[in-house]
Parts: structure tokens; C-alpha cells; sequence
């Protein structure tokens, strides 16, 4: 716990088998309450791995996307009354060194949503993040600034942390089950008026890390577009989308 809060670490989990290890052991258990994986139907040995190291593990019965499986890891940890939730990636491209310093931006009070930045470091392009990628992460970003009027250094960090409150708020089941509910998320956060702060974080490309192809890379950049446009849409009161609807389907009511 930190500062009473309960403290929950969620792993979205698909062929993880060869770094799961490694990333747990640098999770601070001092620190962690629980972690929780959720394995989308990996063909690897993920499972095995994950009840070996005694993890809380849960076996999508299908492959139901990242988004899917997002959806499930804190439907999970939101039944085991944590305050505060931090997704990482078993693939070991985000550091767990830095759970604990995301967490105290979180209790302190000041933030209700978090991300480790691998832009504000100027360290992505050293760590390894190709350069078409970093070109469309800061086109991307750009625009979507301009749409949502905010200030982020990027919105496509897998990295996350968020109060409860985030999490029975947004209504997280109108979002896509793919790679889109990453940004989704945090555009409705900004939509809600919740506070998102930043924190550096280093960047790890390698062999065994998770990385969408290249023409599952433009779906998504066309589909961010779409989702920072429909916020400038609904802010103008010209349009209305269910992913900003207040009364969604929420996770909560799910739980």
C-alpha cells in the first residue's frame, strides 16, 4: 500500500512466456498489493509461466484484443477493491522500476491519471522505437493536442496509471477490444475533466517485445484521428458518440 491506498499491478498478457519472468521480478511486492494477468489465448506457455510465479491469473477462452483484454484486467482488479491501478506490460519494454513514482503521483492527490512518457526523455529513438514510428507518434500527438486543446507529450504509451474513480467512470465499454482503446482512453479522460500527469520513461525495443506491423500501425493512426475529431465534435455540440457518453457501459456495472 501507499498512503493507505491499495495497490493493484495488471498485466494484459499474449505470448509473454520469455519476459514475464523478468518483469515481475523488478515489481516492488513492498509496495503491490496484487497483480493480476490476463492471458488473451496465448499459444506460448505464458499460463504456465504466470502460475509458476503464483500470479492471479485469468484465460481468456478466445483472443479478444488488446482492448478486450484491458477491459478484463480491470474489471478483475476492480473487484479486488484496489484504489489504485497500473497497467504494465509483461513484454519488459516498460521499466516496473518506476510502479512506485507513478503511484505517488497518483495518492498524492494531484493526478488521477498517469503515463511513463517515452517522449519526454528524448531517449526514444536511442531506445530503439523505429523512426516511422516515432514520426507518426509525434504527428499524431500534434493533432491530437490541437483537437483536444491539451498538453501531453504523447497519448500512445502503454504505460498507465489511474485512480478508481477513472475507472467507474468512463464508460471503457464503448471502446474498440483492438490496440484503439489505449488512445480512447485517455481522450476520455480529457472528455471527463480528469488530471493527467507525465512521468519520463525510458523506451525498450527488442526482439521478444510486443509491436504492431506496419499496416496495423496506419489503422490505427487513421482510427486516433477519428477519435481526437470526434471530441472536438462533441465539445462543439455538433455531434454526440458513445464513447463520451455519460451514461455508458461502464465497467463497473459489469463487475
Amino acid at each position: 500500500m501507499l498512503q493507505g491506498k491499495k495497490i493493484a499491478v495488471v498485466l494484459p498478457a499474449y505470448n509473454a512466456a520469455a519476459t514475464l519472468e523478468k518483469t515481475c521480478c523488478e515489481i516492488p511486492r513492498d509496495l503491490v498489493d496484487e497483480v493480476v494477468l490476463v492471458d488473451d489465448a496465448s499459444p506460448d506457455d505464458t499460463v504456465a509461466v504466470a502460475r509458476r510465479l503464483g500470479l492471479r491469473t485469468i484465460v481468456h477462452d478466445r483472443n479478444r484484443g488488446y482492448g478486450g483484454n484491458q477491459k478484463t484486467c480491470y474489471r478483475e482488479a476492480l473487484k479486488l477493491g484496489a484504489d489504485v491501478f497500473i497497467m504494465l506490460h509483461p513484454d519488459y519494454q516498460y521499466t516496473p522500476r518506476l510502479l512506485p513514482a507513478m503511484a505517488a503521483m497518483i495518492t498524492s492527490g494531484e493526478y488521477e491519471l498517469v503515463l511513463g512518457s517515452r517522449i519526454l526523455g528524448g531517449t526514444a529513438l536511442r531506445g530503439g522505437m523505429p523512426f516511422y514510428k516515432y514520426v507518426s507518434n509525434r504527428f499524431l500527438t500534434v493533432f491530437e493536442n490541437v483537437m483536444t486543446m491539451a498538453k501531453l507529450s504523447e497519448y500512445h504509451t502503454g504505460y498507465r496509471a489511474f485512480t478508481r474513480q477513472v475507472l467507474v467512470t468512463l464508460p471503457l465499454l464503448e471502446n474498440s477490444d483492438d490496440f484503439l482503446f489505449d488512445n480512447q482512453i485517455l481522450v476520455q479522460a480529457l472528455y471527463f475533466g480528469f488530471r493527467i500527469g507525465e512521468i519520463s520513461c525510458p523506451t525498450k525495443y527488442f526482439t521478444e517485445a510486443s509491436s504492431i506491423n506496419f499496416r496495423r500501425s496506419v489503422k490505427y493512426g487513421l482510427g486516433v484521428m477519428k477519435v481526437a475529431t470526434q471530441y472536438r465534435l462533441q465539445r462543439l455540440g455538433w455531434a454526440e458518440f458513445p464513447i463520451f457518453d455519460r451514461h455508458g457501459r461502464r465497467l463497473a456495472d459489469a463487475t
